[in-house]
């Protein structure tokens, strides 16, 4: 090894970058593809719930499969695990810019889901073990930084891609980005290993999956099926029950595992510390506030207000901005005072900005109306990444690290998930109901011959998936046979702003409830305890992980 790699490899500085341009990849898909929505449907024809699964099998994938990654890691070191998720998620990323229908690149997305849970937990397990804890302040504020300016930035490197290129090279751009972490990886970031083996859990995999996979089937397609039945005696709710009664089992089944000789894939003994449980819980109202944000806004700001993706993505530029400047500033603030109030502070702005886009968004909306509401949400995004990764991870001991990681991962995700599915369904529900009102009140301005058909077609929008494209559901209509052009020219009008004013009513309760839930957030961050100071919480001499040269792991211990 020459010296100058053994240099960079001494420096966990360099590692933490290489591993954070893994990190930003995968935190960017969660957001770029949002901008990419209405191209998307137009192009290969899906329909609005259709989109939304090709958001949630990316999450769904990634949410349900952390823990275990977690575990994987632990058993075969951190970055071979690194390794192997960034090539399945560069693998992936290819197979979804070549997908030629819907149902192809849910099952592509889905596979890059799953490669960017290989990944995601391992970084933080390797920050617990090249930094001392009274360094790892410094270093979560990084991953804070990474996730913060990728989540802001995701939908205007999106808008410019879409608008420069296609969607599909939204995912395209991922190829050289993994092949270089791929080769920065081998050469910089050391092997280093937990020091503790740990055991698959299949069966909890198994149970936790299937329940999280049928609440999320049931929340994304209820409007699809009138929240009814499905096929033979499935039906909604009762996928709804299964799903929780699953989650349920998954519980109990842990708990049995808490001090019997199967090891448990979720360790109780991390609950113990309440910071880590309340940022668990923060986390998932995170990301559901930034799909709540993302998915009905961005569709807006095209289908309604006629922007491109390009135009749509620049409307989150300050964001972008305002995080990148203040994420640094919040990392040191949070070494010097602590967490809890700047942690307080940014969900109490971030759910103030959904609010203020909330009240600025109309059919007549302009731009510049959005931009207090967008500045504010940046500044908040920037004041909650870091102190929730340090108040979460602050305290863990390395053996958990693992699991820890993986567990406040996958409720992120799972945030998002159930997050994508709540605010879809709603946004779908309320759209149904709202362009079937607007028809009505304005199908007295068509010709009586057409006025039934007319209603029709928007009553009965959602049961097909409702078309949220850049061609907006007014471009859908067909004119009656006979229908003189200037009267079918009026009719296409009086369907546009059926579409319009419906998505714009719709867009409001959608964008509430992200709102809500940040401020039930902010909340019950009030109860943080606070941190002891990070001296004190170095441990004894031996106890950190090393980094060390890989070595097989033995056949009974996996």
């Amino acid at each position: 090894m020459s010296s100058t790699r053994a240099g960079l490899r001494a420096n966990p500085w360099v590692a933490l970058s290489v591993l954070s341009l893994g990190l930003f990849m995968t935190l960017l898909d969660v957001t770029i593809v949002n901008v990419a929505i209405p191209q998307l449907i137009d192009s290969i024809g899906a329909s609005f719930d259709e989109a939304v699964w090709v958001i949630n099998a990316y999450l769904l994938v990634l949410g349900v499969a952390l823990i275990t990654a977690g575990r994987l890691g632990d058993l075969y070191g951190p970055r071979n695990v690194f390794l192997a998720g960034i090539a399945l998620f560069t693998l992936a990323s290819a197979a979804c810019g070549l997908a030629s229908s819907p149902g192809l690149l849910i099952a592509a997305r889905a596979v890059q889901g799953l490669g960017a849970a290989l990944l995601t937990p391992q970084s933080l397990s390797i920050v617990l073990a090249l930094f001392a804890p009274e360094r790892r302040g410094a270093a979560f504020s990084v991953n804070g930084i990474t996730a913060g300016v990728a989540s802001a930035a995701g939908p205007t490197l999106g808008g410019v891609i879409v608008t420069q290129w296609d969607w599909r090279g939204i995912f395209f751009v991922n190829l050289p980005v993994g092949i270089v972490t791929i080769v920065l990886t081998l050469w910089l970031v050391p092997d280093v290993r937990p020091g503790h083996r740990h055991r698959l859990d299949l069966s909890g995999v198994t149970v936790a999956s299937l329940g999280l996979v049928a609440i999320t089937f049931a929340l994304i397609e209820g409007q699809r099926y009138s929240w009814g039945h499905v096929w033979a005696f499935v039906s909604i709710p009762l996928l709804l029950g299964v799903g929780v009664v699953l989650l349920a089992a998954f519980v109990v089944m842990q708990r049995r595992r808490q001090h019997g000789p199967r090891e448990p894939l979720v360790p109780f003994a991390l609950f113990a510390d309440r910071n880590y449980t309340l940022m668990n819980v923060v986390s998932a109202a995170l990301q559901l506030g930034l799909v709540g944000l993302f998915l009905p806004f961005t569709i807006y700001l095209q289908s309604v207000l006629g922007l491109n993706a390009l135009q749509a993505g620049l409307v989150y530029v300050p964001s972008s901005a305002v995080s990148l400047l203040l994420t640094p500033v919040v990392g040191r603030l949070v070494d010097r005072i602590g967490g809890k109030l700047i942690l307080i502070t940014g969900l109490t702005a971030f759910a103030a900005g959904l609010g203020l886009l909330d009240l600025a968004a109309g059919v007549r909306a302009s731009r510049w109306a959005f931009v207090p509401g967008i500045l504010i949400i940046g500044a908040g995004t920037s004041a909650i990444f870091v102190p929730l990764f340090t108040l979460a991870m602050g305290q863990v001991k390395p053996q958990l690290a693992g699991a820890a990681s993986g567990v406040l991962q996958t409720t992120r995700q799972l945030g998002g998930v159930l997050g994508t599915a709540a605010v879809g369904a709603l946004l779908q529900n309320r759209l149904a109901a709202s362009l079937h009102d607007q028809a009505r009140q304005r199908a007295h301005e068509l010709p009586v011959g057409a006025r039934h058909d007319f209603i029709a077609s928007f009553a009965h929008a959602a049961r097909g998936g409702l078309d949220v494209g850049a061609g907006q559901t007014g471009n859908s209509l067909h004119a009656p046979t006979g229908l003189p052009r200037a009267a079918a020219q009026h009719l296409h009008q009086v369907g546009v702003q059926v579409f319009d004013h419906g998505f714009a009513a719709a867009l409001h309760p959608s964008l509430l409830l992200p709102v809500i839930v940040l401020a039930l957030a902010a909340l019950a961050s009030v109860t943080i305890r606070p941190v002891r100071p990070a001296a004190s919480q170095t441990p004894p001499p031996g106890q950190r992980a090393q980094p060390r040269p890989s070595e097989p792991v033995a056949a009974a211990d996996r």
